[in-house]
């Protein structure tokens, strides 16, 4: 699984489930769905970023995470 923290704004790698990630590393409980190549969302607090955490099970994203 792809561990890098992605920041708001910059474009998905894969289309799936993001979870919100707190400014110190810590989970918060909350997912967004992201669109390979489609900016992520602004988060609510300053210093939250997103990792991915479930790849969308089509054909577009049936790559793996790295």
């Amino acid at each position: 699984m792809m561990e890098k923290n992605l920041k708001p704004g910059q474009s998905a790698p894969i289309s799936g489930q993001y979870a919100l990630i707190g400014p110190r590393g810590g989970d918060t409980g909350q997912e967004i769905t992201a669109i390979k190549g489609k900016p992520l969302p602004p988060t609510p607090k300053a210093g939250q970023s997103f990792i991915p955490v479930d790849p969308t099970k089509n054909k577009s994203g049936k790559r793996r995470m790295a």
